[in-house]
């Protein structure tokens, strides 16, 4: 196997494994959401009246930060698998122009 075969090769078996840690983000993400108004609501059957005070309560709670550590960490996965792939397509994007290159140049040699 060539090096261009290896690393479609990669750049194949890093697809399914971004879309993976690409949705677990976009989950984390929007259930932050949830979380905060479930905490809130906590708060509020702990007998907190002021919503902002509920509000700043739901931030602070150990379930939102222990939330927040895993969208962080979501969020470095998916990044990091999506710039091997961008990485992956430069390199073949080079080779394609290479190749391009070389055939251009036989062409005028008449080789």
């Amino acid at each position: 196997m060539n090096d261009i075969e290896r690393l479609i090769h990669a750049w194949r078996s890093h697809v399914e494994e971004y879309a993976a840690a690409k949705a677990e983000h976009e989950y984390l993400k929007e259930f932050r959401k949830s979380k905060k108004a479930i905490l809130m609501c906590k708060y509020e059957q702990q007998g907190e009246k002021v919503a902002s005070t509920r509000e700043a309560k739901a931030y602070a709670d150990p379930e939102y930060l222990e939330l927040l550590e895993g969208l962080r960490a979501a969020t470095e996965k998916s990044e990091s698998l999506r710039y091997r792939m961008t990485i992956a397509q430069t390199r073949v994007d080079v080779w394609r122009t290479q190749e391009a290159n070389s055939r251009r140049e036989r062409n005028n040699y008449n080789a």
